[in-house]
């Protein structure tokens, strides 16, 4: 069977207006608040074969509940969430990588601490679709960035049960929920320093996703100096307020501050190893402060042992991003301190 002739088995509901469609979308609670693009037949079967998945493959699936997000339903709501086509197996490779064990969709996306699904896009493909990797990374304003993230969340709110009014008990959550999609600033690395695909095994043509529960950034930066241990020691203090014993802790570094590691001769390596080095307290300010949660290894340590926020220096995964002009790092803890869910990273599949 030829592709064309593959039909689509989502509901249809036949309406006036594309405003209306809109309206009709609030009043069925497909919505995550704001307007959705109506997905038309034609719109979906568009997705679908530009990336010639068959409508019914299955590409994530709800570990709990059982809930099935097929490539059609993929569609659906990448269309809804204002995609383009060619942003869309950026889409399916991100959902591939929340459907892996590791990732644990299901614990890490419906805990009360409200974690939103963090993208982060390596490889040719960030040019070749416009993905944004630089000025007010974090920030609305791109379609690629703000589109491929709000569509992974369409499909958790529409297809999982990821909703207030279905499985969702967040508490107070954040804003990463409606989206939350970076590129790498892969030109702004020192030389020698391999961009997040590359270290996770990946060849550096290759074009990728990574996944990562995130919970609320920080923001934090020293412009006082250009010496390296200056603007790490500060760095080391915003990274205090966090839970000891991160097996994953994500820094995004502006250019800036790249610029002094690169003149300073500092590598990946070093910068780890001094944070791991730097940002640690004893273990009564821990204990004080009930920050032991998540640590299982050492809750009878000593009072004044010194201890981590890091578990080991690799837990520091660092990721080139944001605009010149300004000493800025973003700090993303993951949910649980990286116990209860890893990132994942896809190959994006672009032929």
């Amino acid at each position: 069977m030829k592709f064309g002739q593959m039909s689509i088995e989502s509901e249809k509901h036949i309406l006036k207006d594309p405003s209306e469609a809109i309206e009709y979308c609030y009043q069925m609670g497909w919505s995550d608040g704001l307007p959705v693009i109506p997905p038309t037949e034609e719109k979906v079967q568009e997705f679908l074969k530009y990336v010639n998945f068959n409508p019914s493959e299955v590409i994530l699936v709800e570990p709990v509940a059982g809930r099935i997000v097929t490539a059609e339903k993929a569609a659906v709501n990448a269309v809804m969430a204002g995609c383009l086509p060619e942003y869309f197996p950026v889409v399916l490779a991100a959902l591939q990588g929340m459907s892996e064990p590791d990732f644990n969709l299901h614990g890490a996306t419906l805990q009360t601490g409200g974690t939103a699904v963090m993208a982060i896009v390596n490889g040719p493909i960030v040019k070749k679709i416009g993905l944004n990797s630089g000025t007010a990374l974090f920030c609305p304003g791109n379609r690629a960035n703000s589109t491929i993230g709000r569509a992974l969340h369409l499909v958790l709110w529409n297809c999982t049960g990821n909703r207030p009014d279905q499985l969702d008990m967040t508490i107070m959550g954040h804003a990463g929920r409606y989206s939350m999609c970076i590129a790498e600033r892969e030109e702004s690395l020192p030389m020698q320093w391999n961009p997040l695909h590359v270290e996770r095994g990946f060849s550096k043509d290759s074009s990728t996703v990574t996944v990562f529960t995130a919970l609320n950034p920080l923001q934090t930066g020293y412009a006082g100096s250009s010496d390296p241990k200056e603007i790490l020691i500060n760095l080391a203090d915003t990274l205090l307020s966090l839970n000891p014993w991160h097996r994953e802790l994500l820094i995004v570094v502006s250019p800036e501050i790249l610029n002094h590691f690169s003149d300073a001769g500092w590598s990946k390596e070093d910068v780890s190893n001094f944070i791991f080095k730097e940002a640690r307290k004893p273990a009564r300010d821990f204990r004080r402060a009930h920050k032991f949660r998540y640590a299982y290894q050492d809750h009878q340590a000593k009072e004044d042992t010194m201890i981590s926020i890091l578990e080991s220096p690799s837990a520091l995964q660092i990721v080139a991003g944001g605009g010149e002009g300004g000493t800025f790092i973003t700090v993303v803890s993951p949910y649980g301190i990286g116990i209860y869910s890893k990132s994942i990273t896809r190959k994006i599949t672009t032929d």
